[in-house]
C-alpha cells in the first residue's frame, strides 16, 4: 500500500533526509518534502517538526519523518500539535 510520507530535517538531520527520501521512494511510497532544503546551521527543529505534524493532521502526508540531532526535541515539538503522536526511534 502506497502512502504519502512527509519529511522535514533540520541542520542535524540535513545530512540523512536525501538517502531517506530514496529509500521510502524506492519502497514504492510518495515523499512530500518540507525542508530544510539548503544545510543551515542555524535553522531550529521545532520549524520542522511543526511543518511535519502540520501535515499529518491536515491530511497532505499520511505518515511522517523528522530529523534532527537527537530526535527528542522534534518529538517533544511534534507532539504539541493536537492529533499527532510522535516518537523517537533509532536504528543501529
Amino acid at each position: 500500500m502506497s502512502r504519502r510520507v512527509a519529511i522535514a530535517a533540520d541542520h542535524g538531520g540535513f545530512s540523512l533526509k536525501a538517502d531517506l527520501s530514496a529509500w521510502i521512494a524506492s519502497l514504492g511510497h510518495e515523499v512530500v518534502d518540507l525542508g530544510a532544503y539548503d544545510l543551515d546551521p542555524d535553522d531550529d527543529f521545532p520549524d520542522f517538526a511543526d511543518a511535519a505534524a502540520q501535515a499529518i493532521v491536515s491530511g497532505d502526508a499520511e505518515r511522517a519523518v523528522i530529523l534532527c540531532g537527537s530526535g527528542v526535541g522534534a518529538s517533544v515539538a511534534a507532539n504539541k500539535v493536537p492529533g499527532v503522536r510522535a516518537a523517537v526511534c533509532h536504528a543501529t
